[in-house]
Formats: C-alpha cells, structure tokens, sequence
C-alpha cells in the first residue's frame, strides 16, 4: 500500500468502530461487514465489490499489530499531507513533509531529503526511512492477508469429493457419508432429483481459511447408477410398456409400473401402433423446481414362436385384412 493511502483513508471510520477498538471487535466488525458485501452474495454488484474492497483493505491493516501501530502514528502525522512533487510556485511535496522532521531546509536552494526507490545493494526508499521510524520491518506498505490487491482474509481451499448413486436415492434424495482428502467423514445431504454428473456445492465445507477468512467449499460430483426399468429424461421418466398385439389391436387396460410406488392402470386404445406415448402426470422427478412426468411408450410383443394352429389363425387374419404397405410413406419420401 501507498504511503499516501494511509493519510487519505480512515480505516476505522471504513469499519464503523472506535480507533480504540479492540482486535475482537474488529474481527467481528469485518466479518459482519464481508458476509454482506463479498462478491459471492452480490453478483453483478459493482458498488458491494468495491466496498467488500475497501472493507478487506481496511481490516488488514487494523488486524495486525504493527501495521495498526504505523497507520496510527501516520494519521496523526496530519492527514492534509500531500504527496506530490516539489517545484516552482508549487505547495511542499513529499520532501516538504518529511525535511523538517531531519532538519533539512526548506526553499528553493535548500538542501531536500530525496526518497529513491530501495533495491538489492542500493540506497534505501522511504518504504525503508518509515519502516525505521516506526520500528517496522520491510516494507512499508506491506499487508498480510489474501484478497489480493485488497487486503484481507483469503478463503480457504475448495475440497473436491465424489459418490456413486443407485437410481432411486438420486431420484428422492438422502443424506450419505463420504470421506474428504483427510480422511475425516463428512454427512452431506444428496437433494431429491440431482442428475448423473451433477455437482453439489456445499460452503463452508472445505479447508479452513489460513489467515481467518471464511472456509472453502466441498464440491460433490454425483454419478448415477443406469436403472433396469426407467430412464430419466429432464424432470420426465421414461418406461418401455410390452403389450401383446392383440392389446394394441383391440384395446386393453394394462399396468405399469412406477418409481418406488404401486403400478397405476393405462387404458391403450384399440389400434395402438408401437411406439406411442402414455403419460401419466407427476410421476416423474419431482424437485423443488418442479415434477415431471411418467411416459410409458408401447411396444408391441410380437410372439417369437407359433404353433402350427396359431400360425393358420394369423394367415387366416391376413387374408382378411386390406392388401397394405406400411412402408410405403417412408419409401417415398427416401426417394425425393
């Protein structure tokens, strides 16, 4: 940080507390105030980013010791001074502030502290003259803290994790125990509908902050097991329904069955073809979002082996029914 910032900005009054405020009442000041303002609970907030900014700039220099200890002694140094470049006509610049306090002249043909910049082997910079001051080590403007550029806490490190579901528990949802990188247990509640590949986020539940920020995060990718009956389309399920070609051809009731509960009565109409679809409504996925439906598509059972009777009652049918291609649309259409 700018030695300049230190006189312009009042990082108490940034805080809303007392220059006498004691390191727990910052602490708990800031946290208030970050909770409230951090990026995370303002999305697309221009104004809360940047006083979260100014908020974790604020605390980072108050949190500690010998920081607080320096911006003290700064402030009460004046905050009018300025920390401009001296010249002709010009009010006293940053020399002007500091050459008294060296017994330096001041004037046009007065001798001026200069402040060069500090380097490896080369003359120290006034990051160096206030750190003796003060009795500071390194830099003057050095923080502590990771929200960089700002100051402040840094938030610990997402933890990653991942569980294979049955279909049913990733349907309904359940609460199911993992084990984090560490090896410590962790219970952590699987919401009704996640889909395969989904992940969960769950703050706070990662490793903790290494400076007192807030900790991260443990993310949870879910894997699905695939269901031997039904299969998940969107918020939909789907389910395969044989019935017999007499069914689809003079009409029946049927059963079907449903996810974790009773079958529930369809009636196929006479004359079903393969394929159509039977819905059933909110018997699907039901989320917080929303629930979908079941959908039963037909499938006609066609008999793989007939008896010698059988095979004479079918021709007999055939010769009764209308000489039809039902091909004959999509042959067609293949040929334009």
């Amino acid at each position: 940080m700018a030695s300049q910032d230190w006189f312009d900005k009042d990082f108490y009054k940034v805080l809303g507390v007392s220059k006498d405020a004691s390191e727990a009442e910052l602490k708990k000041t800031y946290r208030k105030l970050a909770r409230q303002f951090h990026p995370d609970s303002n999305p697309g907030d221009a104004a809360a980013e940047n006083r979260f900014k100014e908020i974790s700039e604020a605390y980072s220099v108050l949190s500690d010791k010998e920081q607080r200890q320096e911006y003290d002694q700064v402030r009460a140094m004046g905050s009018g001074a300025r920390f401009t470049a001296g010249g002709g006509g010009q009010g006293g610049g940053f020399e002007d502030v500091f050459g008294g306090m060296f017994g330096q002249q001041q004037g046009g043909g007065g001798q001026r502290v200069r402040f060069g910049q500090g380097g490896p082997g080369g003359a120290g910079g006034f990051e160096d003259i206030l750190g003796g001051m003060f009795g500071g080590g390194g830099g003057f403007g050095q923080t502590s803290g990771g929200y960089r550029g700002f100051g402040g806490p840094t938030k610990g490190r997402d933890v990653t994790a991942s569980t294979t579901l049955d279909f049913t528990t990733a349907i309904a949802g359940d609460t199911v125990k993992l084990s984090q990188g560490n090896g410590r247990p962790v219970n952590v509640r699987i919401p009704a509908g996640v889909a395969d590949g989904q992940k969960i986020r769950l703050r706070g539940r990662g490793e903790p902050s290494p400076d007192g920020g807030e900790a991260g995060d443990l993310v949870v990718a879910v894997s699905v097991r695939k269901h031997p009956v039904f299969e998940r389309d969107g918020l939909n399920l789907r389910v395969d329904v044989p019935v017999t070609f007499v069914e689809a051809a003079l009409g029946a009731t049927i059963e079907v069955p449903t996810l974790g509960g009773s079958p529930v009565k369809l009636k196929v109409a006479p004359g079903t073809p393969s394929g159509r679809v039977l819905r059933v409504k909110g018997r699907g996925v039901a989320t917080k979002n929303g629930t979908g439906d079941l959908l039963a598509t037909v499938q006609v059972a066609v008999p793989s082996h007939l008896s010698d009777k059988q095979r004479e009652a079918v021709e007999a049918l055939a010769a009764t029914l209308p000489d039809e291609n039902p091909r004959e649309d999509i042959l067609a259409q293949a040929r334009d």
